[in-house]
């Protein structure tokens, strides 16, 4: 990697540190657009909790990773919501931006499998064109010989 790249690189990883650790604070708390569609038909209360009617979310469970560290969008272990999602946010971003820079390490190009010889120029290809410039101008060219 130029040194030139390495500013815009780590302009963007604070950007999206930034992101995610302040500006994720002020995301919406309503439901996204698959929560509020699987709530259709049920009545909630001001906590989102299903108070009656019959609605999808009403089957919904726990996922296997809820009692997670990171789950929820907050850290567990912190009681301050704020720095716990920012906190989060941080740490998501860290652990992307880690794996990613992994799997490009891994993908990257390296140098020849073997050295070069010094032998010098390589041979030019050898030309399909027939020894003799009137055969070529009498063949008409279909793109094909």
């Amino acid at each position: 990697m130029s040194k030139r790249q390495w500013p815009f690189l780590l302009g963007g990883l604070l950007v999206a540190l930034l992101l995610a650790g302040v500006v994720s604070n002020y995301a919406s708390s309503h439901p996204d657009g698959l929560d509020s569609s699987l709530l259709k038909g049920c009545t909630v209360n001001a906590d989102d909790e299903i108070t009656g009617g019959s609605c999808p979310a009403q089957e919904a469970k726990d996922h296997e990773l809820a009692d997670s560290p990171l789950a929820d969008y907050g850290v567990r272990g912190i009681g301050n919501d704020f720095v716990s999602t920012g906190l989060s946010g941080v740490l998501g971003v860290l652990l992307t931006f880690a794996f990613g820079a992994g799997l490009f390490w891994l993908a990257r190009r390296r140098g020849p499998a073997t050295p070069a010889t010094s032998a010098g120029p390589a041979a030019p290809a050898p030309d399909t064109a027939s020894a003799d410039p009137a055969d070529d101008a009498a063949t008409p060219s279909t793109g094909s010989r």
